[in-house]
């Protein structure tokens, strides 16, 4: 055998496509994080990742569609806050001001870009219908969450976990809001209040 030794030989090896695809939403997060969604470009992403912008349009057909799956990863870390906050309680109140907590350690970033996104979505229909099925898939395995949790401690709310988690998606991000420009103006503990005064004066069999 000529040439030089195996060991001396280095092989490279092309990243997987679950690996190309996991740096591609890093990188875009980033991005669109320092450029806002507008702003930012699909050249930059696939720069900021390290590939061609190919490498960007064989995982992802649209930059809408790229965001949407960074939308699906918030949904994702969201449930799993939630779940792990139910998880450590079985009494109401507490379970409710530990998700409070969760739900509102929120990156103030990721809430501008998801403010942009959401004015996008509202008008233009042909990125609406898929926001829509985004914000549905969010509500619906939180309230699965939340069902469960019901289902193990029973409690008489008065709501069904699916009107439950539709207003504790809304005070969230109502309060996330009035906290963007100034956190002190939301104690921590309004969340959880909130929601125990809602409960408190349900009545038992709506």
């Amino acid at each position: 055998m000529t040439g030089a030794r195996a060991d001396d030989v280095t092989v490279r090896t092309r990243p997987r496509r679950d690996q190309v695809r996991a740096r591609v939403l890093e990188a875009a997060r980033q991005v669109f994080a320092e450029r806002g969604f507008a702003g930012a470009s699909t050249d930059q992403v696939a720069a900021a990742a390290g590939f061609t912008k190919g490498a960007v349009y064989s995982n992802f057909g649209s930059k809408d569609e790229l965001f949407l799956a960074l939308v699906e990863a918030e949904a994702a870390a969201r449930v799993d806050a939630v779940e792990r906050a139910l998880a450590g309680t079985s009494d109401l109140s507490g379970a409710l001001a530990a998700v409070g907590a969760e739900l509102a350690a929120r990156d103030p970033a990721w809430l501008l870009l998801y403010l942009e996104f959401w004015q996008r979505a509202v008008r233009d229909p042909g990125v609406r219908a898929a926001f829509v099925a985004s914000r549905r898939d969010l509500r619906a395995r939180v309230a699965e969450v939340v069902e469960r949790f019901l289902g193990a401690h029973p409690v008489h709310t008065g709501w069904d976990a699916g009107s439950l988690t539709l207003v504790l998606l809304a005070l969230t991000n109502g309060l996330a809001l009035e906290a963007l420009p100034d956190p002190q103006a939301v104690p921590a503990d309004v969340l959880p209040r909130v929601l125990a005064d809602l409960l408190d004066s349900a009545p038992a069999d709506r």
